[in-house]
């Protein structure tokens, strides 16, 4: 069975392909409205716009996808749903402009599912997985510093930094080397050559992950600059949502469920101060989390749907208090440490 953001069925739209992680969770956790307008900064193959659509035959729905192919085949589910869809190619990391442009100058409810599509996945010509032999791509948007460009031009240092800070890889400074001797006879150019030589260095071993999860992982996330955008888009939800409006947000590993925990404990007015200094005059309240987060999957879920192991939904519902504007430490948490770049 196929996993993503998807849906296999949907009165909105049709058939799709895939399975949308903790839908049920995700559509109550936006407290939807009569008439509301909401927008999916993560259409994929529409699994969650189709459940929103479907919940409410009176809302509207703005969708974004930075990837051309998965907003093409997203044009059906527009023409279903009879003007109440509007699919967008872009970054979510500037949902509120394209909220504006669409003529919404307020939100009901933003989701965002983080993370690569089984869509994507699943062609081996995008290059995302070890699973297909294909093109070392990964792009999202199809544009840009592919995988390849990195892996053939990065100097070791820096890739090492890559595979450790974006993959959590411990043998990343192992992998890099390895890398680079192996760039140093042909050019990598696709999957396999890079899990082949990832492979050399870690040992598989029998019921753990592949040994190049993390690598791939990691450069993923470099040449797509993920957590940079899931950032700038957690900022961009709080400006455009209106009070009462909700923010869910679906992570599936650690990095991107730190940066949206703290964002919801700094914009909730619950970041701690040290009890060794006088505390901090802190901003008032942008977002209220009441409830127990975050949402995990269940054992049916995850029989089903494989994906949900590792999926974590967190959200918060806007106060009327101004966007917050102060440096939270969110973007450390998104880039390489200026103070290990080139040393590792």
């Amino acid at each position: 069975m196929m996993t993503g953001r998807g849906s296999e069925t949907g009165a909105a739209g049709g058939p799709a392909r895939h399975i949308p992680v903790l839908l049920s969770e995700v559509v109550s956790s936006l407290r939807m409205k009569a008439g509301g307008v909401y927008l999916d900064g993560t259409f994929g193959a529409g699994g969650y716009t189709r459940a929103i659509l479907d919940a409410d035959p009176t809302c509207k729905v703005i969708a974004l996808d930075r990837d051309p192919d998965a907003v093409m085949a997203g044009f059906a589910l527009v023409q279903k749903a009879e003007g109440r869809l509007v699919l967008v190619e872009s970054e979510f990391s500037v949902l509120d402009d394209e909220a504006l442009k669409a003529g919404f100058t307020a939100l009901d409810g933003v989701v965002l599912d983080i993370g690569v599509s089984s869509m994507q996945l699943d062609e081996a010509e995008r290059g995302f997985s070890f699973r297909h032999d294909g093109p070392l791509d990964m792009r999202m948007a199809q544009a840009g510093t592919s995988a390849a460009d990195i892996v053939n031009e990065a100097d070791e240092a820096h890739l090492a930094d890559i595979l450790y800070h974006f993959g959590e890889e411990r043998k990343s400074r192992h992998i890099a080397k390895a890398i680079v001797a192996a760039r140093g006879e042909a050019r990598i150019t696709t999957t396999k050559q890079l899990a082949d030589i990832v492979a050399k260095v870690i040992w598989p071993k029998p019921g753990q992950i592949h040994p190049a999860t993390r690598t791939f992982q990691a450069l993923r996330i470099a040449v797509n600059d993920e957590l940079g955008e899931l950032v700038r888009a957690l900022q961009a939800a709080e400006r455009i949502l209106k009070p009462g409006g909700a923010l869910s947000v679906v992570t599936f590993h650690s990095l991107e469920d730190r940066i949206v925990k703290q964002f919801f404990a700094s914009r909730s007015g619950r970041t701690g101060g040290s009890r060794f200094q006088p505390q901090a005059e802190t901003a008032a309240a942008t977002f209220s989390t009441t409830g127990k987060w975050p949402v995990t999957a269940t054992d049916d879920e995850i029989a089903a749907n494989p994906r949900a192991r590792s999926a974590k939904l967190r959200a918060g519902i806007r106060t009327d208090a101004p966007a917050d504007v102060a440096d939270d430490g969110l973007a450390a948490l998104a880039t390489l440490p200026e103070a290990t770049r080139g040393r590792r």
